[in-house]
């Protein structure tokens, strides 16, 4: 019962059963194959940009989609980053929401190696193929797994399909121009016939920010 509260699933009866289904979701994938349920979030402006040529990116989005972010990470049992990600940006992936409430934190995860003196420690450091990375975590009890980037883990897992939910939180800016950082570093599809397609979720307003869900 306290996992299926961790991983956001409401056991309240009368729920509706598409509801059900939709909160039970990371539970089930992980009594069926072992892994984890993977969300990657990603943030970026209207043409599709996380940040300028010279790496600038903060604050792309506004307070309200960056605290449904922390909601997010205290829904997972897990954030998982690349080892680029932290020597750039020294995250510290820890769930920070001022509304008085004792929010769990989830387990650190670096796909490398991190530096000793770096925010996310101490963290789970992992290597090897994204198969056997999930099944670890599969083994520690991650039903739910939240990959935040960057451009290279994004591609790497969305490239394997491997990813059951993306969070997209838009902001209304651009940068105009084809220099910008996009939101996968790696090759995509070669011709229309080979784009992938999934199936919208939801659309919701937070603040000036779009919060944009598609389900593979």
């Amino acid at each position: 019962m306290d996992a299926l509260r961790r991983a956001g699933i409401d056991v309240t009866l009368g729920v509706a059963a598409d509801e059900v289904t939709e909160q039970l979701a990371p539970y089930l994938k992980h009594r069926t194959t072992g892994q984890p349920w993977v969300v990657l979030k990603m943030a970026a402006s209207l043409d599709a940009r996380t940040a300028a040529p010279d790496g600038t990116s903060k604050w792309i989005t506004g307070e309200a989609a960056r605290r449904d972010a922390h909601l997010l990470r205290a829904r997972s049992d897990a954030v998982l980053v690349g080892a680029g990600t932290v020597r750039a940006d020294d995250p510290e992936l820890s769930v920070r929401l001022d509304d008085g409430l004792d929010h769990p934190q989830p387990l650190r995860v670096v796909l490398g190696r991190a530096p000793a003196g770096a925010r996310v420690q101490p963290a789970l450091e992992l290597s090897g193929e994204l198969d056997e990375v999930l099944a670890e975590l599969g083994r520690r009890g991650v039903l739910q797994l939240l990959v935040e980037g960057g451009a290279t883990v994004a591609h790497e897992f969305h490239a394997a399909g491997l990813v059951d939910r993306y969070v997209l939180y838009l902001a209304p800016v651009l940068f105009g121009g084809d220099d910008g950082r996009p939101l996968f570093a790696g090759p995509g599809a070669g011709t229309i016939g080979d784009v992938w397609k999934g199936r919208l979720v939801s659309v919701e307003r937070l603040g000036e920010d779009l919060r944009v869900e598609v389900a593979a």
